[in-house]
């Protein structure tokens, strides 16, 4: 099984896609990550937000219905496995795009699987703000809109940039996913290829570079949350 895999003419084909396809799969796969999670955070963070300072002791209390509703939809978007979303939201794709199939189709339900997730860890981030910060700012009469931009996201910012790297890796392997449906990048090479035409030396390869954008990903979301936790500038 090596020696085919690993023979002159299958590496020469793999060469040759690699060239044709690869770079295009980098690209898109990149772009479909950055915004997907773009418009997560956009809609996840103002969530995680409401989450906490909603609740009966937060800054801003909200009606229990309202809070039983947004914790009741956030749920249950989480428990919606991704493939079965990507094919549920197929009429809001169409909707909003004009199709529900390509590269920019596949945004659609990454960022409606995703945000949910944003969001939690948005309010798993504002939770570790330490209540007698808060206390104090409400007892400098700050208005409960002050509290929030200017004590809770700033105060945790180190770990909402951690959750953050957390939430772009995740939507990083759920574009991959999102190849299934014609999705586009490293995912959707990696499935024609390796699933449909048993090339396996291309499916490594894509497999190999998504692993390495994990990576770069990763590394640069820690160093900006190690960069910006006071704790460890003062030491």
């Amino acid at each position: 099984m090596f020696d085919k895999l690993l023979s002159s003419e299958v590496i020469e084909e793999t060469l040759q896609i690699v060239q044709n396809e690869f770079l295009l799969g980098i690209w898109e796969t990149f772009y479909v990550t950055i915004i997907a999670t773009v418009f997560a955070i956009v809609i996840g963070l103002p969530l995680g937000v409401l989450l906490v300072s909603g609740e009966k002791n937060g800054v801003r209390p909200l009606p229990k219905g309202v809070m039983h509703v947004l914790n009741a939809v956030i749920n249950l978007l989480r428990s919606v496995p991704f493939l079965l979303l990507m094919v549920m939201v197929f009429p809001l794709s169409r909707l909003i795009v004009g199709t529900a199939v390509g590269t920019v189709a596949s945004i659609v339900p990454l960022v409606i699987a995703s945000f949910p997730f944003v969001a939690r860890l948005v309010e798993s981030s504002l939770r570790e703000v330490n209540p007698n910060i808060i206390e104090m700012a409400q007892s400098m009469g700050a208005s409960p809109f002050q509290i929030i931009v200017k004590v809770m996201i700033p105060e945790s910012v180190p770990s909402l940039l951690s959750n953050f790297t957390i939430a772009i890796t995740t939507i990083l392997s759920y574009s991959a996913m999102s190849g299934i449906i014609g999705g586009g990048g490293l995912g959707q090479i990696a499935i024609n290829y390796g699933y449909y035409r048993y090339k396996y030396l291309v499916m490594l390869l894509a497999v190999i570079l998504l692993i390495i954008m994990v990576q770069i990903f990763q590394s640069v979301g820690t160093r900006l949350s190690v960069k910006s936790d006071k704790r460890l500038k003062g030491k």
